[in-house]
């Protein structure tokens, strides 16, 4: 799932030697790339990449949910808030914060990797940065787990953690 379908892959020495193995990193970009444009393909009717906006993005992260391992409880459930309940309860598995977080910034990169403009990529828009706020927030309350922002260490070391 490409912009540049004429491209050719760059050459990677005369020696013959193969090229080296992807990062971890990258071997990951190219499996959420791959599994968004399935997703894209699977929906009716299809949707291209070029004609993606950060709606379809929405509704694929909504669509992992139903993957997730992280169980985040309603306003209602008498574990909200509660960072180990101490039984099980019904409420939702979700994807966590995290994850989504960092699915995002590998999409991001690779859209753009892929030939799409920065100005257009979907996973770059105030919309995406909004949700995943809120996913954060929501999630850190239902669980009772406070997020907390860090605070940058000046140059004196006044405001570091270090004893």
């Amino acid at each position: 799932m490409s912009f540049d379908r004429g491209k050719e892959p760059a050459e990677h020495g005369s020696s013959g030697d193969p090229p080296p193995s992807p990062s971890r990193y990258e071997s990951q970009k190219r499996r959420d790339w791959n599994t968004f444009g399935q997703y894209l393909r699977n929906q009716r009717p299809p949707i291209h990449i070029s004609q993606c906006t950060s709606n379809h993005v929405l509704e694929f992260l909504r669509y992992l949910d139903q993957f997730g391992k992280t169980k985040v409880h309603f306003q209602g459930c008498i574990f909200y808030g509660q960072p180990e309940p101490p039984a099980p309860c019904a409420c939702p598995l979700r994807q966590a914060w995290g994850s989504l977080d960092s699915l995002i910034g590998r999409l991001r990169a690779a859209y753009e990797e892929n030939g799409g403009p920065p100005e257009s990529n979907p996973f770059a828009t105030s919309m995406i940065r909004v949700h995943l706020r809120e996913v954060k927030e929501c999630q850190a309350k239902a669980r009772g787990i406070p997020y907390k922002k860090k605070k940058k260490a000046t140059k004196g070391g006044e405001n570091s953690n270090s004893t």
